[in-house]
């Protein structure tokens, strides 16, 4: 979904489109450029570069002077860079970057659709989106008829192999990725916090092969 806001709408107005997927999930990238071949598109409207030289390929789409305009969604520290990269021939980026987001529940909330609402936004692709909340922050009155709710459907997802229809969640994307998410759990619990469900390694996890 991704890709085809950014590029469907630059083909329509006439514009070349070169894609650079990222490096761990390049696939949805590959299919849609298939597809595009498939439907008619001519060559060379939409390109897509693959390699491991982030860094370097992000350098010479900003740097060349071909490429009139950058879209990146991603991390700050890298929009950063692009942007330090593009402002030389001062030009345009459009920047979708990391935030921290926050769900807020009032009192006045219907609490069996807000469950419903961040249990989707929450572990959606394991919570691996851009718009995957961060924090909660629910009003005094509410929070532990929505803490207990939320528990009580968190518990009925199903942890497993992703290829799986039957399955709400597979692996995370790196075992790097999964590592981190088991530190900030003790780092959070050093903090104050309290664990009310889960807090380590699904045994699912343990017998699944996950990328470096």
């Amino acid at each position: 979904a991704m890709i085809t806001r950014k590029v469907a709408p630059a083909i329509a107005v006439g514009c070349s489109v070169v894609l650079r997927p990222p490096t761990l999930t390049p696939l949805s990238a590959l299919a849609l450029g298939y597809l595009a071949d498939k439907a008619g598109i001519p060559a060379g409207v939409f390109n897509i570069v693959m390699g491991t030289d982030s860094s370097g390929m992000g350098k010479e789409l900003c740097s060349n002077e071909l490429v009139r305009k950058i879209t990146f969604t991603g991390s700050t520290e890298v929009g950063r860079i692009l942007m330090r990269q593009c402002s030389d021939q001062i030009k345009k980026v459009s920047l979708e970057l990391g935030g921290n987001a926050p769900v807020i529940v009032f009192d006045d909330a219907d609490i069996k659709k807000a469950t419903d609402m961040a249990i989707a936004a929450k572990f959606r692709n394991n919570g691996q989106v851009c718009i995957s909340p961060n924090r909660f922050y629910i009003q005094e009155s509410k929070k532990d008829e929505f803490v207990n709710l939320f528990i009580e459907k968190t518990k009925k997802l199903k942890i497993g192999d992703g290829m799986d229809p039957d399955v709400q969640l597979g692996p995370l994307t790196t075992k790097k990725r999964l590592n981190e998410i088991e530190e900030l759990v003790e780092t959070t619990k050093k903090e104050g916090a309290k664990v009310l469900l889960g807090g380590k390694r699904p045994v699912s996890y343990t017998h699944l092969t996950l990328p470096t």
